[in-house]
């Protein structure tokens, strides 16, 4: 999946994807400001069954929005739910949609929706907080949270990014002394980097994590 995602990537990081990041970046900075809880990253691991269990949540969400119940959620079905729950579908709601698509085959799998959901949580755009609300994303905010503070965690200069040399002092500072740390760091790092241009954005480390926690593209397949 990784190198799917690093093919197509630079394909759409027009102008409307390099303006989604910047958005992206600018609500992590703010975020950033506020601290952290997460001390290491044994905190982030020793918290995947809980998040894993409320990502898991979000498939009812996901089973709303997926009226054909074919796995996946196109466009034209994301656009119909939101017209239901009286949500304008806005630039930046097509923008999140596309930049989720990971696979550019206009539709959102499970794990593209979690996403999806996350980052709609996360902007502090118009359009987003109108989503956010009529969407009942209030049950998962303690999720979304969880993993916001895990990434403000390891971006240690709050830059809206993580870097290789970041991941390693965040591996560093859980196990110190340990001479796996580099390796395991290592591989972390490049789980998240998709895109392989050594820097991890918010988004990345998404779609990161709900592999770690056991939740693929092929979500439906597999159940």
């Amino acid at each position: 999946m990784g190198g799917v995602f690093g093919r197509h990537e630079s394909s759409k990081r027009g102008s409307h994807g390099l303006k989604l990041e910047s958005k992206m970046v600018e609500s992590m900075r703010q975020r950033a400001a506020h601290g952290t809880s997460v001390k290491s990253f044994n905190t982030i691991i020793m918290k995947f069954p809980k998040i894993d269990e409320g990502l898991r949540n979000c498939k009812t969400i996901f089973e709303q929005f997926d009226e054909d119940s074919n796995g996946e959620i196109d466009k034209e079905e994301l656009k119909n739910c939101f017209q239901k729950l009286g949500i304008s579908f806005a630039e930046e709601i097509s923008d999140l949609f596309e930049a989720c698509d990971i696979n550019e085959d206009m539709g959102m799998k499970f794990n593209e929706f979690i996403v999806f959901l996350c980052l709609v949580y996360l902007l502090n755009e118009p359009a987003a907080s109108e989503a956010k609300s009529k969407m009942g994303l209030g049950d998962l905010e303690s999720t979304f949270e969880t993993l916001v503070d895990a990434f403000v965690f390891l971006d240690k200069n709050k830059d809206g990014y993580v870097s290789k040399d970041e991941m390693i002092q965040a591996i560093n500072e859980s196990i110190p002394g340990e001479r796996s740390s580099g390796r395991i760091a290592m591989k972390r790092f490049e789980e998240m980097d998709w895109d392989k241009n050594g820097m991890v954005t918010f988004k990345e480390f998404l779609f990161a994590f709900t592999r770690w926690v056991g939740i693929g593209e092929n979500e439906d397949e597999d159940e």
